[in-house]
């Protein structure tokens, strides 16, 4: 055989290996880039798919460490305790701020004050926040409820203050969905499409699972687990969506072997006793699911349902107790197709 078809034959041998390489490659999931850490009181996991396999874990800590020090009641210098601390007005010059203030003013309206960041007094004096708890027996609760409402809460683009010098704000109810968005906005900058951001439970899901080349699956945990055992009473498909859950699980505080529920109702003065089991709701944006969700387990169940009937721009799930105490699901059109309920 002469040179010439020598290497003819070699360079189709060649050809023929390199795409066969390329497609072997191709049909292959791409396997995920996996991060996780500590952040407001609980854990982060991102899953996400980069080309580049960059790591971007040192970036998401800086960022959520300066999303911490904006609103975190817990931290001693934060933004939010220097307000709370303060007599009247405050100068935040970290950005995460105003977005959270604007967010609350929006869903305190919308959801009739269910939603109030204000009820920060009330939070610590049930033994919820990061000052000593009063004994629930003795509380002035009427007297506290005076300094209690987010119209006492007055904001422009780079200062709040308020109208009665007792008020305090708590972000709890909120600043998790948005600390996810603030991940999110930053690992999308960084061009990544495909990707699942939770933090303590809730966060956003973005394109699919490259891996199954599917949705992203989200398990509802199941309202009558245990510490011990923990299981799932519905799961969700989610694409381009945020996800966010509350319920009262196991944060209660139990005083003279009565439990005391986490979620505080601001009308009333005392923590909440409905039907109402667990709220998970599904937004643009983790910041607004994490504020309705709030809300909802507030106002209950009937009131919740009410709600996601005439709004396009939430989904939710509802698990609530009927007259039989049995457990019972409501699902809104829009995702029902997406959920499998054990």
């Amino acid at each position: 055989m002469d040179n010439r078809k020598k290497n003819i034959i070699y360079s189709i041998i060649l050809i023929t290996s390199v795409f066969a390489v390329w497609l072997y490659r191709k049909n292959q999931a791409p396997e995920p880039m996996l991060i996780e850490g500590k952040t407001m009181g609980t854990t982060y996991h991102i899953t996400y798919f980069d080309d580049q396999r960059r790591n971007f874990k040192a970036s998401v800590d800086s960022l959520l460490e300066v999303v911490n020090q904006s609103i975190n009641t817990y931290l001693p210098n934060s933004d939010i305790t220097l307000f709370n601390k303060g007599a009247r007005s405050f100068a935040f010059s970290l950005p995460y701020f105003l977005p959270v203030l604007r967010k609350s003013q929006e869903v305190f309206a919308a959801s009739s004050g269910a939603f109030d960041p204000t009820v920060m007094p009330l939070v610590n004096a049930w033994g919820f926040g990061p000052a000593e708890p009063l004994n629930p027996g003795n509380l002035q609760v009427d007297s506290i409820r005076d300094f209690v409402g987010f119209e006492k809460i007055q904001f422009n683009k780079d200062s709040v203050w308020k109208t009665d010098s007792r008020t305090q704000l708590d972000f709890g109810g909120i600043g998790q969905g948005y600390g996810a968005d603030v991940v999110t906005e930053f690992l999308k900058a960084k061009g990544i499409v495909n990707m699942l951001v939770e933090l303590g439970g809730e966060g956003m899901a973005c394109g699919i699972n490259l891996k199954t080349q599917k949705p992203w699956e989200i398990g509802i945990l199941d309202p009558a687990s245990t510490r011990d055992n923990l299981f799932f009473k519905a799961y969700i498909s989610l694409k381009d969506k945020s996800f966010t859950t509350s319920g009262n699980y196991f944060n209660y505080r139990e005083v003279d072997g009565k439990k005391f529920s986490h979620t505080i109702d601001p009308e009333s003065g005392y923590p909440v006793r409905k039907e109402i089991l667990s709220a998970s709701v599904f937004a643009a944006d983790g910041i607004t699911a994490d504020a309705w969700a709030t809300a909802f387990m507030v106002m209950g169940h009937e009131r919740a349902i009410e709600i996601l009937n005439t709004r396009k721009d939430l989904d939710g799930l509802i698990i609530y107790s009927d007259e039989q105490g049995t457990q019972q699901v409501f699902i809104t059109d829009g995702i029902k197709k997406n959920v499998v309920v054990n």
